[in-house]
């Protein structure tokens, strides 16, 4: 997967789809949700993310307590020594990871701790939820970082015709 040549498209395109994720905000088709739920189904059908695995390099996502109390679990650690020992908390509050790459990382792209991952990890890249118009900030964000969230915005803009 290239993810250099994903990066610059995303980067060229950000105003166009910028501009077509407001459009689907102001006036929204009836069948948004439905259709983001196809287009989201047929992208990820086509993107391995075990080819790519650039969201577990480049971002760390959010623990939420619920997180950090199951994780921790599995390892069978205390939530305080697991907090201690991988994540730190940001300028927001959050509790996010010490260092990137993600620790959980494999060097084949697995996850060591797929099973119980932050919810924010099993959303990811967020091209599944209802009402997709509400996050457009981070759907385009995301553009830049996963090719699935890319593909997802050029299929909508093609499907809905929102130029």
């Amino acid at each position: 997967m290239d993810l250099e040549f994903y990066k610059n498209q995303a980067t060229l395109k950000q105003k166009e789809h910028r501009k077509t994720l407001e459009a689907l905000k102001k006036k929204p088709p009836k069948n948004l949700d439905y259709l983001a739920q196809e287009v989201h189904d047929e992208v990820f059908r086509k993107v391995d993310c075990l080819q790519c695995a650039n969201c577990c390099k480049t971002t760390g996502p959010l623990f939420t307590d619920k997180d950090t109390d199951r994780i921790a679990k599995h390892l069978r650690m205390k939530t305080a020594d697991f907090e201690s020992r991988y994540l730190r908390t940001d300028e927001d509050g959050d509790k996010v990871l010490q260092n990137l790459p993600c620790w959980f990382l494999n060097d084949d792209n697995t996850c060591s701790i797929y099973e119980v991952r932050p919810k924010a990890c099993r959303e990811f890249p967020h091209t599944d939820r209802k009402k997709i118009y509400q996050i457009n900030h981070l759907t385009i964000q995301n553009t830049l970082i996963c090719p699935a969230a890319y593909e997802f915005v050029e299929k909508i803009r093609l499907r809905t015709g929102v130029k």
